[in-house]
């Protein structure tokens, strides 16, 4: 952030970055339906480097309890097998070929609670990010209006839009909490 001027905007984008991110890590857990985001986090030991999943085979969802993966060189589907298996994501693969099919079993009432649990881990994190960028732009307006290069009353002002934005995203990371936990709890 810049110590020179005030920039509403920017402390925005980098909140609203916050909140995609928080979307991310929410769409990567398993709710008993088949996503293919379910795999964005598995990583493979292909051609002596480390490749996201989706760089060695095309990832498709057929049905709404099974993710099927077409391996694009047959040498690779053991890597990505043996990736699948240790990327602990609770699912077993089953190898047909160059297909790959993974079942996504219906969690357990237990493995629901833990799900909620990681989620709620999650968003707290996400809204001392934002919280964390709201102090940043507090302190950028305390040491301009210290240094003579904003009034007492822009200052007030802009304090103000800092912490009714801050309040907004605070209130769309627990928007999108209670709807990830409700899917989580649907059966």
């Amino acid at each position: 952030m810049s110590l020179t001027m005030f920039d509403l905007k920017e402390i925005e984008t980098r909140m609203r970055a916050s909140l995609e991110a928080l979307k991310r890590e929410l769409a990567g857990l398993r709710t008993g339906r088949a996503s293919a985001h379910l795999l964005d986090p598995v990583q493979v030991n292909v051609y002596g480097a480390r490749m996201p999943i989706n760089q060695v085979a095309t990832v498709s969802v057929p049905e709404p309890r099974m993710i099927a993966l077409q391996v694009w060189d047959r040498s690779n589907v053991q890597a990505v097998d043996k990736a699948l298996r240790e990327a602990n994501l609770g699912v077993n693969p089953v190898v047909d070929g160059t297909m790959i099919r993974l079942p996504i079993p219906a969690p357990t009432a237990e493995r629901r609670q833990e799900l909620a649990k990681q989620a709620h881990k999650y968003a707290e994190a996400h809204r001392i990010a934002v919280r964390n960028v709201r102090r940043d732009g507090m302190d950028l307006l305390k040491k301009l209006e210290k240094d003579g290069k904003m009034s007492e009353d822009d200052h007030h002002k802009n304090s103000a839009k800092v912490q009714e934005l801050t309040d907004k995203l605070v209130k769309e990371i627990d928007q999108t909490l209670a709807s990830k936990e409700a899917e989580i709890h649907k059966v």
